[in-house]
């Protein structure tokens, strides 16, 4: 009997908040805590933006260290690791854990390498269309216009708290261009691979192409 007058007295609180106009405190917090999340997440990827572009600026040749910085910005959004795990879906599970760490740091680095292969995506301006923040996830619509076509680019974000006294940041486990998931092309490709030919194999192909991108091929 308490604990149905306690329910009733709680829901009585709301019912009168939203009469009244208002809501109860902590909704308001976390009303304020998802829009100054939605202000870091938009600022975060316009900076980001901004200085890609910045660097490309019209010229076509870079040197080694614009380079390298690029490929930082580029990439530094991305959560390797639970992309990488995502990509391989159940076989994650059966590796031992230097295993894991030797296909994460091959992987990221592929993906690394072949970011700088197309450039052209990153002149693009860009436009902020919707973000939706829950908690520690969020999602980002974003349209990026080249040569008159509009393309769809949406990021799944997730909110990795820092080490004590250190700030959290977001990073992206998946990037949806044009409706096509990154990390979903990944999963079928790595699939296949296994199933036809075992996971040694998929990390023989990972290195292949690694070696062959940083010969620029």
């Amino acid at each position: 009997m308490v604990y149905t007058r306690k329910i009733a007295a709680v829901l009585l609180f709301w019912i009168v908040a939203v009469l009244a106009g208002g809501v109860p405190p902590s909704a308001q917090a976390q009303t304020a805590s998802s829009a100054e999340r939605e202000r870091q997440i938009r600022q975060l990827l316009k900076e980001r933006d901004r200085q890609i572009k910045d660097i490309l600026g019209t010229q076509n040749a870079f040197t080694q260290a614009q380079r390298e910085e690029l490929m930082t910005l580029i990439n530094g959004l991305i959560d390797f690791r639970t992309m990488g795990r995502t990509a391989l879906g159940p076989h994650w599970d059966d590796l031992s854990y230097s295993q894991q760490e030797e296909f994460i740091k091959v992987f990221s680095q592929v993906v690394k390498e072949q970011s700088l292969s197309d450039l052209a995506p990153y002149r693009a301006p860009v436009s902020y269309e919707e973000i939706r923040v829950s908690g520690d996830s969020a999602y980002v619509q974003t349209i990026a216009t080249q040569q008159g076509e509009r393309i769809p680019v949406e990021y799944d974000l997730v909110y990795r708290s820092g080490e004590e006294g250190n700030s959290g940041e977001w990073r992206a486990k998946d990037i949806i261009v044009d409706e096509v998931s990154t990390v979903g092309g990944y999963k079928r490709s790595f699939r296949s691979i296994i199933r036809r030919h075992g996971y040694q194999a998929l990390m023989k192909s990972l290195r292949n192409r690694l070696k062959k991108t940083q010969a620029g091929g």
